[in-house]
């Protein structure tokens, strides 16, 4: 296997490189590709001074999403590297090499696996919910809801006895902050919609994988740290600006691969709003907390 590990970068070269010095010397790696995605800073000049004999620096000519930057370094990756697997890790994560080796084993001993992925530690997130079934479109809007993900956990989780007394589980969907592709399998099914910008495309390349005749598999025996929001903007603006990039995620998901029909697309646009609501009033409560704990 010629695994090469692709770290996408976007305005955050700091916490790139951190990871970059965190993994250099695993061996597991036959090389670390950086994939600059057209950010605005100077952030490709200052990974290019990582570059040497197993760390290479390329840059996007325009930053078309996650989904667009990582079919770019894992063409790249496949192409000029050699790559047969590449890892796909978001640059605030934090993994062993004893988990790499892990992640590939699985593809060595199942041929049918095209991604798989360990489970992801972060705060707020459920021991078994590292993974998750594709849903219909009812479900999916269920999911999407921070409060309505937690009520109906059990509509769209898999059951906790799904996961018992095992080391390894082929399940529809894991997260995309870490996880190993096979590139041959990864171009067979089309990898990432390009259409998506952000959000969904955790979904997308499960139900390509799927379609294509490819495993997806999470591997329960290791994990992850996932620093969620290192590099992302707290403020209440750029909440709900997130908030609407993942609305236009979720419809275009709803309508091109569910094929959602006008009934519930419009009842998805309701939902949207009912969300935003809900942002809107746990910004203002967490925002009475802070000021009352600084009186």
């Amino acid at each position: 296997m010629n695994i090469v590990c692709l770290i996408l970068n976007y305005n955050d070269a700091e916490t790139t490189a951190k990871l970059v010095r965190s993994i250099r010397g695993y061996r597991c790696f036959k090389h670390i590709l950086l994939a600059d995605n057209a950010s605005m800073d100077d952030s490709f000049e200052i990974l290019g001074r990582l570059a040497d004999e197993k760390v290479t620096v390329i840059r996007a000519k325009n930053n078309g999403g996650y989904g667009a930057g990582n079919n770019f370094g894992i063409r790249w990756a496949a192409e000029r590297l050699g790559a047969t697997h590449v890892l796909i890790a978001n640059p605030d994560v934090e993994f062993s090499e004893d988990c790499v080796n892990r992640l590939a084993q699985i593809f060595q001993c199942h041929p049918e696996v095209g991604a798989a992925a360990p489970r992801m530690e972060q705060e707020g997130l459920g021991k078994y919910e590292s993974a998750w079934p594709l849903h219909g479109v009812w479900r999916e809007l269920l999911y999407m809801g921070p409060v309505s993900r937690r009520l109906f956990r059990n509509q769209v989780y898999y059951p906790v006895s799904y996961f018992k007394d095992k080391k390894a589980v082929k399940v529809d969907v894991v997260h995309g902050s870490l996880l190993m592709v096979d590139t041959a399998a990864f171009a067979a099914c089309g990898g990432y919609d390009e259409n998506v910008f952000l959000y969904q495309e955790e979904m997308i390349l499960g139900r390509r994988m799927k379609k294509a005749g490819f495993a997806t598999v999470l591997l329960l025996t290791q994990s992850y740290q996932h620093h969620h929001s290192v590099s992302i903007s707290k403020s209440f603006a750029a909440e709900l600006d997130r908030q609407r990039l993942r609305e236009r995620s979720v419809y275009y998901y709803l309508k091109h691969y569910l094929s959602a029909k006008p009934g519930q697309l419009l009842a998805a646009r309701i939902w949207f709003w009912a969300i935003r609501m809900e942002v809107r009033v746990f910004r203002a409560l967490t925002s009475r907390r802070s000021q009352r704990r600084t009186a």
